[in-house]
């Protein structure tokens, strides 16, 4: 037992003397590519917009400001809450939760189909549903545009069976950035869940049959629960990306479909952008996802049993 215990120390020291080196690749991408653009992204909130574009290194919360508090076109008026951006913001979380429960919808039946088909042929099911996804976002955007336009296949194909008498208005609506969300995202909803359902012990459905519970029952208590870790992260995977969206709302919408994306999208166009702007608002969003996700994750740790 003492030899034992000697080896696995000596075995600790030796990983904990190995582990700096081999983890260095992976923490020095990290930090170039994800925590730096983060720390300029929130000094840049700070900073103060220059005439012609750019920023002065002149800190101030102006950007913040802008965003929460309305002072009037010459800023000489009382200052009232900025509802516009407010609006913006609250759209932006509707459509992207909207998105999430469309692709939930359609990718648990899904996902479901594909993990309970023979093995062999799962690897096909898989590839059908990636496979259009190896084509850039902004190709299929502007694909899913010219399908749905009023002199799209659609609209065509529908009036050529009678079923409506002229083109239906789809483009410039939250229906079409709602198709598009749905169209961008849905795979990272079939996935995980697809992984969770593989996993799944399908011996529970049988036991619970074996004591008369109906399919819904089943359902709801048994296989739900099981598989929510899948679902839960397909839910993040779509949200997250969806409330971020820009090319959708630029491509598919309309000033009624204007979202939080776009507004930052815009902020860093041309000379007459706003970068301190743009900067606060993508600040903004990122610390109410992080919030949303640490109260989310705090939850889940309080419901485990110790």
């Amino acid at each position: 037992m003492a030899g034992g215990a000697a080896s696995g120390g000596t075995q600790g020291r030796e990983y904990r003397a190995v582990a700096l080196p081999l983890l260095l690749p992976a923490w020095l991408v990290i930090g170039i590519f994800m925590v730096l653009p983060v720390l300029l992204m929130g000094v840049y909130s700070f900073l103060t917009k220059e005439f012609r574009g750019g920023v002065i290194w002149d800190f101030t919360l102006a950007a913040y400001d802008q965003f929460f508090v309305y002072r009037g076109l010459f800023g000489d008026e009382p200052p009232t809450l900025e509802w516009t951006y407010i609006t913006i913001f609250w759209r932006s979380i509707w459509q992207a939760g909207l998105a999430t429960a469309l692709c939930l919808a359609v990718g648990f039946p899904t996902a479901w189909f594909i993990a309970t088909r023979p093995v062999r042929t799962r690897t096909m099911w898989l590839f059908l549903i990636t496979v259009p996804y190896w084509v850039n976002l902004l190709i299929r955007t502007v694909s899913l545009k010219f399908l749905i336009r009023d002199n799209g296949p659609l609209n065509e194909g529908l009036m050529a069976l009678g079923l409506i008498d002229g083109p239906l208005p789809l483009v410039n609506t939250n229906l079409a950035v709602q198709l598009g969300l749905f169209y961008s995202y849905l795979p990272f909803m079939v996935l995980p869940i697809y992984a969770a359902v593989e996993r799944y012990d399908f011996a529970l459905s049988e036991a619970a049959a074996d004591l008369y519970a109906g399919r819904w029952t089943t359902l709801r208590e048994i296989v739900l629960p099981a598989v929510r870790p899948g679902i839960v992260a397909g839910a993040i995977l779509v949200f997250v990306p969806s409330l971020g969206a820009f090319l959708a709302p630029d491509l598919l919408g309309g000033a009624k479909t204007y979202m939080i994306g776009s507004l930052i999208d815009e902020q860093f166009r041309g000379s007459q952008g706003n970068w301190p702007f743009g900067a606060a608002a993508a600040m903004i969003l990122m610390t109410l996802v992080l919030i949303a996700l640490i109260l989310y994750a705090r939850a889940q740790g309080r419901g485990r049993p110790a």
